[in-house]
């Protein structure tokens, strides 16, 4: 595939992150050529406020003028926190769901105090992150957390009924996008009611569509609603709808997305690094499936063989594989704009104020 410029390269379409403290020089090789559309920071990459937006600007200083980079991260609150202290350290997002149970006149549903707590998370976040120069955060998660067993998912959630997520979801969404940063729902269709992790193993959901629709896919359609900018696949086997693919590489699974939900942003794909993708597919087979289901954006977020074998593939592919993917990437890049590092930083006193409260309610 020849392309001139940078927003059409296909490379667009994969997100790569990488070890150490600072961008390796084979990978500001692929951002000055456009062949990579995004870089994934994790703990791995962070020392300090000033390391990391001495990371960010050499980064933004490499990227094509017509293709600029997003920086992501997971930035979740709980255990799922890239940037701790002196950022603020969230209380993981289950605390703000909560909130409801404090309120006894209300019986069900989110209440107005519990998603205005969750707004003011969603916003602080936001804050923090653009002041280091990241724009995607890989948050919130959507799923609903309706297996106690569950390995992975748990506390991440912010509960266990539909309509509270739902809400809790959408207040998350509108805050932190009207604040600058954009947001990516995870996991669709769910990984709320599995016993596995797909970071080590293949989990597999038996329940039939109506159950699905009922429980698990109403926190995505209320995300969509809320204008959310991306959504992330489940490296999960929904066997009533395709007994043998997860739906990362389901046409049918995602097909409740792009067809009944209406959804037309940015599908990214779990990491395809986990074990539940990557114990069974080649990276070419990975990018053949993933595409052909409807996912935008591969992630390949530590080896950077994964990545080099992800873009060959992608660069071998005819035009129109790719056509619906970059268009998709371009309008989430239109979107953004991209933050410039702060001279100022954490910590943040109103934010740790905040976060006290929500740890140790009155």
């Amino acid at each position: 595939m020849a392309c001139t410029s940078a927003r059409g390269q296909p490379g667009q379409a994969l997100f790569a992150g990488f070890e150490g403290t600072s961008p390796p020089p084979p990978l500001l090789d692929l951002v000055a050529a456009g062949r990579v559309g995004g870089v994934v920071l994790f703990a791995r990459n962070v020392e300090s406020p000033h390391q990391v937006r001495s990371l960010v600007l050499e980064l933004r200083e490499h990227e094509p003028a017509d293709a600029p980079l997003v920086i992501a991260i997971d930035q979740e609150g709980g255990r799922v926190q890239r940037l701790r202290t002196p950022w603020t350290e969230w209380p993981p997002m289950r605390r703000l769901g909560e909130l409801d149970a404090e309120h006894p006149s209300v019986t069900t549903g989110a209440t107005p105090a519990a998603l205005a707590a969750t707004a003011a998370v969603a916003r602080a976040l936001a804050v923090e992150l653009r002041d280091s120069g990241i724009d995607l955060d890989f948050a919130p998660v959507v799923d609903v957390d309706s297996n106690p067993a569950n390995p992975v998912i748990g506390d991440r959630s912010f509960g266990n009924e539909p309509a509270l997520v739902a809400a809790h979801a959408a207040a998350f969404i509108g805050a932190m996008q009207s604040a600058g940063v954009a947001c990516c729902a995870k996991h669709f269709p769910g990984h709320g009611d599995t016993t596995l992790d797909s970071h080590l193993a293949l989990p597999k959901v038996a329940h039939d569509l109506d159950r699905l629709l009922a429980v698990e896919v109403p926190p995505f359609a209320a995300a969509i609603a809320a204008g959310v900018a991306s959504i992330m696949s489940a490296h999960v086997v929904f066997e009533a709808i395709d007994p043998e693919r997860p739906a990362t590489f389901s046409p049918d699974v995602i097909a409740l997305l792009r067809e009944r939900l209406r959804f037309d942003g940015v599908l990214f794909s779990d990491d395809l690094e986990m074990k539940a993708v990557a114990d069974r597919w080649q990276p070419r087979e990975m990018v053949d499936l993933a595409l052909g289901a409807g996912v935008d954006v591969l992630l390949a977020c530590r080896r950077f063989e994964l990545v080099t074998e992800l873009l060959e593939r992608l660069e071998s592919l005819p035009d129109a594989r790719l056509e619906a993917p970059l268009r998709r990437i371009a309008a989430l890049k239109q979107r953004l704009a991209a933050p410039s590092p702060a001279a100022g930083g954490p910590p943040y006193p109103e934010h740790l104020a905040l976060a006290a409260r929500l740890a140790r309610p009155d």
